[in-house]
């Protein structure tokens, strides 16, 4: 009896070893499953950049019911999940080079599949935006400039900065990559409330065992699922598009004002492609006031430069009138000649608005950028309706819709043809004969802008001296 009495406290800290153990595995099933990282042959550079996200795994796999549920969701929408590569394809090297620089998971870039659908554009009912989803006031947290003029949280480069912050931040402030991703989704202190709570009921407070909303709890495993996804594409039928491992886009400065309409034919691209690199400008115009971040395509750079030192017309179509406070709207409409609801499409405002309450207003320049350039019409971001005012004819303004573009606005042209000369460029040429470098380059099938001295391209337009 005095022996039993001697092993029994023995007995129970064993008793208490095994079960602590057991806890521990039963807490770690949830949270590890395979190392996708593993399977990742090492012995080549990366092949592009799905390959070298798959490089930088680093958070460990979760494996249960919602997993395999969201896996399988996204498998039996494989357009939805091709749509979304292709959108990400623009910034993928920016993120992952980022990620790598700062030591973080390379699953992060597998993020804004889940925020935004790789949508900068995107806009949730909590007022959400951007990329990465920031509400309003975490975006000024992270130095997110949001104003009448352009909202930073689009910014693919400054709300990935502050993405990485906030990420980096929830990390060390839990610990554990699941619990700063719920952190992330619902807020930290919610996290912090929940965790707190679990604790006083003796419950486990890692991420599957907290008490959450449903967006929080399915988040982690939404995540999961596109790394799931992204690690054995041809495992559920998946194509990934080529995203080559090499930067996509650069940032240039420039300090004059410029319709985001000029800056995209300057850098002759199409409209849609250059908004989707320069989503945070809220109107039509780029101030040169902000030292704005302009982000373009590699090869567009030397073009944009190129075109920009020869373009002698006007940047703008627009110039800035700055009201009296409570200005009455149809005074100032009448003092600039527009009318009221051009004024009011122009600068967004409602249609029961009749007096000024912004420190700025929109108001369709004298003189409308000259040179030829053709402009596309403009369209707003998040799918908001936009009329850009032009000046007619007669010199007064036309109300334009923003779904005609500029081939809609004029005749079809008739076929000349131009001989190159030394000097001559698309863009020149396209100035000269009133059209625009994509027509030249689709009427002639051209894949570049390269062009050769005695070469003859195919113009529109019946007043053309070849």
């Amino acid at each position: 009896m005095k022996i039993l009495r001697l092993l029994l406290p023995l007995i129970l800290v064993v008793l208490a070893g095994c079960a602590t153990r057991h806890q521990a595995a039963d807490q770690r099933q949830a949270y590890v499953a395979e190392d996708t990282s593993r399977t990742v042959d090492l012995t080549h550079p990366p092949r592009d950049m799905w390959d070298r996200i798959r490089r930088g795994f680093a958070i460990p796999n979760l494996r249960n019911e919602r997993v395999d549920y969201w896996t399988d969701y996204y498998a039996s929408h494989p357009q939805s999940v091709l749509l979304m590569s292709q959108r990400a394809g623009k910034y993928l090297y920016y993120i992952v080079d980022e990620l790598n620089r700062r030591g973080l998971p390379t699953e992060l870039a597998l993020l804004p599949f889940v925020e935004s659908a790789y949508n900068p554009n995107a806009l949730s009912r909590s007022q959400a935006s951007g990329l990465w989803q920031f509400i309003p006031s975490t975006g000024l947290h992270y130095k997110l400039e949001q104003n009448w003029w352009r909202d930073q949280r689009r910014d693919p480069v400054a709300s990935t900065q502050a993405a990485l912050d906030y990420l980096s931040y929830l990390y060390d402030f839990q610990g554990d990559w699941y619990l700063a991703l719920a952190s992330y989704n619902w807020g930290e202190g919610a996290v912090k409330r929940a965790m707190d709570k679990a604790a006083e009921a003796g419950k486990p407070t890692g991420y599957t065992a907290l008490d959450m909303p449903d967006e929080t709890r399915n988040y982690v495993p939404k995540l999961q699922a596109i790394k799931n996804i992204i690690a054995r594409p041809e495992k559920y039928g998946i194509t990934l598009p080529n995203v080559s491992n090499t930067p996509y886009f650069t940032t240039v400065h420039k300090s004059r004002d410029m319709d985001i309409a000029v800056a995209a034919a300057l850098a002759e691209m199409p409209l849609e492609d250059f908004q989707a690199l320069n989503p945070s400008y809220n109107r039509p115009i780029i101030l040169a006031a902000h030292n704005p971040a302009l982000h373009l395509p590699l090869d567009k750079v030397g073009v944009f430069n190129e075109n920009l030192e020869s373009y002698t017309g006007r940047l703008s179509s627009w110039q800035i009138y700055h009201p009296k406070k409570g200005q009455s709207l149809a005074s100032i409409a009448k003092a600039h000649g527009i009318t009221l609801d051009q004024l009011r499409q122009a600068n967004k405002l409602g249609s029961k608005q009749t007096r000024a309450t912004t420190a700025a207003l929109l108001l369709p320049a004298r003189e409308a950028p000259s040179g030829g350039l053709m402009l596309a019409s403009y369209q707003a971001p998040a799918g908001e309706p936009y009329a850009r005012p032009e000046t007619s004819q007669a010199g007064t303004p036309a109300r334009v819709s923003s779904r005609l573009n500029a081939t809609d606005l004029r005749p079809k042209p008739s076929i000349r043809t131009h001989t190159i000369k030394k000097g001559d460029t698309l863009y020149s040429l396209a100035r000269r004969y009133n059209t625009s470098v994509d027509a030249l380059r689709k009427l002639n099938n051209l894949k570049n802008s390269s062009l050769s001295t005695g070469q003859r391209l195919r113009v529109p337009g019946t007043e053309v001296q070849g």
